[in-house]
């Protein structure tokens, strides 16, 4: 039941984190530090990926109409008048190609690096400083940014060269654990041009191939088995992750309409700051 408590905590913890661009994987080490679940180091690394699946339903969930590509209601570019082409959205079927290719970048590194980022990366000092860099990132480009009109507004003025640009931002986020991955994507959307909205948007997006395979790489690594109280655990804390995100999607989709990134990268060097203090002097 402890565990279970934790798991809770947990989920909230991502579900919050994951889209704000303030980094989840950050917080959850910074989390474990105060509030150990009591499993397996093994299970635990598993499960601070793993966890992950329940805040991307919420993706898949929210924009359902925007990321399903069969169906005749709504069909804006069918593939043909009549048939089953009719059925087929090319304008959503693109719109993922063009994210596979965003995804190109993080993949090949990942599927190389994986355990040796972990071994070398995953810890609280490489967390502290990403938060930091990227926090004064994004103060930096929001005033470089102000006075400049975004010259891409929509989806689908994304090109297949800007896509795989934001996925070579987003190979920083998964190189350096704290950087955010959402932070980093963002903050590349917005250096070449693209509105918060939409540079928001496309993250989500991204965020649903890059997350089931991240998961899917942990699990088929994971050897450990599950017991039933650990089964328990990581689909609590996949629930909580998956309501708590509809809201924190909900919230940041309506803040940005109105307000630029500043605050997040404040945030983020305060706490990057702060955990730097108390792992100096623990």
């Amino acid at each position: 039941m402890v565990d279970i408590i934790k798991a809770i905590v947990l989920g909230i913890v991502e579900g919050i984190t994951e889209w704000l661009p303030i980094s989840s994987t950050g917080h959850l080490i910074l989390v474990d530090e105060f509030l150990k679940l009591g499993v397996t180091e093994d299970f635990k690394e598993m499960f601070d990926v793993v966890i992950q699946l329940g805040a991307i339903m919420a993706v898949v969930v929210i924009f359902w109409g925007k990321l399903f590509p069969f169906g005749k209601k709504d069909n804006k570019s069918p593939l043909s008048d009549k048939g089953l082409g009719a059925f087929i959205k090319t304008d959503i079927f693109v719109m993922w190609f063009k994210v596979l290719a965003a995804c190109i970048p993080a993949a090949v590194v990942g599927l190389i690096l994986d355990d040796w980022i972990d071994e070398h990366f995953y810890n609280p000092w490489t967390v502290a400083i990403a938060l930091i860099v990227f926090g004064v990132a994004f103060i930096i480009v929001e005033n470089i940014n102000k006075k400049k009109q975004p010259k891409i507004n929509s989806i689908s003025e994304l090109t297949y060269q800007t896509a795989f640009i934001i996925g070579v931002f987003q190979l920083i986020a998964a190189v350096f654990p704290g950087t955010s991955r959402s932070g980093a994507t963002i903050v590349g959307a917005l250096l070449i041009g693209v509105s918060r909205t939409v540079a928001a948007e496309f993250t989500f997006y991204l965020a649903i191939p890059v997350m089931f395979g991240a998961s899917l790489l942990k699990l088929v690594k994971y050897d450990g088995g599950f017991s039933s109280s650990e089964i328990a655990v990581l689909a609590v804390g996949m629930f909580v992750a998956f309501v708590v995100s509809v809201f924190v999607i909900k919230f940041l989709m309506d803040y940005i309409k109105k307000h630029d990134f500043k605050v997040f990268g404040w945030y983020r060097i305060v706490l990057g700051a702060l955990v730097l203090i108390y792992f100096a002097v623990k």
